[in-house]
């Protein structure tokens, strides 16, 4: 029964060994180490740096994007000018065409009023000649008196005839002109088409390119201010995790230096089985890898407000509240061992007292990172984690 009670005893004190690991090794809300801690946040940080060097690579290369469609569109305002330039002489041309074919409808309707004119000149004149029944040359001749009369009666004839090829050349010219200015004015109504389909088609080029172009510039803009907004981001939450790390280390730093202090040189002690359990309880997590990660101590489930009890007689080096250890006491021993116990409601000893072994240094709580009343127990050499049954 003494033995089966020792027994007892020992589990009692190997569960309670882990929270004095925890000590040295600070754990997150898990019970993983402070180191571990650390160490995510450090991975952490250096994700969020990678993160950081891919973001800027890409905006780089959108900003390239961009100033490369800078010189597309630069070079499209210059065609644009030259576009517009020759659509200005276009506009002249098309300008002077209609001129031209102004003056092309009053020349036809003053030729037309011209051809009209002589029409009725040598329809007068035919009507003249044929109600005169003018005589032939021949006749003229026989009926003259005498030379000076034979002189005027051909003058006549001449004059007459004169004006009637006058007025037939007149007619005729008349129409020629009138049929080419026809041809001139279907020529330049053809042209003006022509011009006015050249500008169309050249303002619709422009406008489709210049489109595309905006519209690519404006999306490259988008994505690298999205790029720049994560950026911001991801440096924000860099900071951020570089001052959790900041604090974890510097709690890291202030466990080791309490600890440096107390740990006296000697041989250390392995596998002796002298400590004593420090809580009676249900052992319910082992040290070792646990979730992927290492769980730094072991944990004993007890009632809230349970006396826990020295594993080993030392010198209490930390009776403080402790990250996520919540209120936490460690105990070194001597030979670079030393103990810890986490999540304490209440201390029972104050730092830098001397207890003995079974004596009560605190009550069982849930305080810290904790997931319902239970004692985290840690046993540590030189400040790092070892399992706590090789001491129990």
């Amino acid at each position: 029964m003494a033995r089966r009670m020792s027994k007892v005893r020992v589990i009692v004190a190997v569960a309670a060994l882990p929270f004095l690991l925890w000590l040295f090794v600070p754990v997150a809300s898990n019970g993983q180490g402070l180191q571990n801690k650390i160490e995510q946040k450090r991975r952490a940080i250096e994700s969020k740096k990678q993160r950081e060097r891919v973001l800027t690579s890409t905006i780089q290369r959108y900003s390239q994007r961009i100033g490369l469609l800078e010189g597309d569109i630069a070079t499209l305002q210059a065609r644009q000018a030259k576009i517009e330039a020759e659509l200005a002489r276009r506009r002249e041309q098309l300008a002077g065409i209609q001129r031209d074919l102004r003056n092309e409808r009053a020349r036809i309707v003053r030729l037309r009023a011209r051809l009209a004119e002589a029409r009725v000149a040598l329809a007068r004149r035919l009507v003249y000649l044929f109600k005169a029944d003018e005589p032939d040359l021949v006749t003229v001749i026989l009926e003259s008196d005498g030379f000076a009369d034979l002189i005027e009666r051909t003058e006549f004839m001449h004059r007459i005839s004169r004006q009637d090829t006058r007025i037939i050349d007149r007619v005729r010219k008349a129409r020629a002109e009138a049929v080419e200015a026809e041809k001139r004015l279907d020529r330049a109504e053809k042209r003006q088409r022509e011009v006015t389909a050249i500008v169309a088609r050249r303002r619709e080029e422009v406008a489709a390119i210049k489109s595309r172009l905006v519209d690519r510039r404006e999306q490259y803009r988008r994505v690298r201010s999205d790029k720049r907004q994560a950026l911001v981001s991801t440096r924000a939450d860099r900071k951020k995790l570089e001052g959790h790390l900041a604090a974890l280390e510097r709690e890291e730093a202030r466990v080791q230096a309490r600890l440096a202090g107390h740990i006296a040189p000697g041989p250390i002690r392995r596998g002796s089985g002298a400590m004593i359990w420090p809580v009676g309880g249900t052992f319910t997590s082992p040290f070792g890898q646990r979730w992927g990660r290492l769980h730094a101590g072991i944990d004993i489930a007890a009632p809230e407000g349970t006396p826990i009890r020295a594993a080993d007689s030392g010198t209490v080096i930390l009776a403080a509240w402790t990250g996520g250890y919540g209120n936490y006491t460690c105990i070194a021993h001597g030979g670079s061992l030393s103990t810890c116990y986490a999540h304490q409601s209440r201390y029972g000893v104050r730092s830098g007292a001397k207890v003995s072994k079974g004596q009560v240094i605190g009550y069982v709580g849930n305080t810290g990172h904790s997931f319902g009343a239970h004692l985290h127990f840690e046993t540590r050499v030189n400040g790092t984690p070892v399992n706590p049954m090789n001491y129990l």
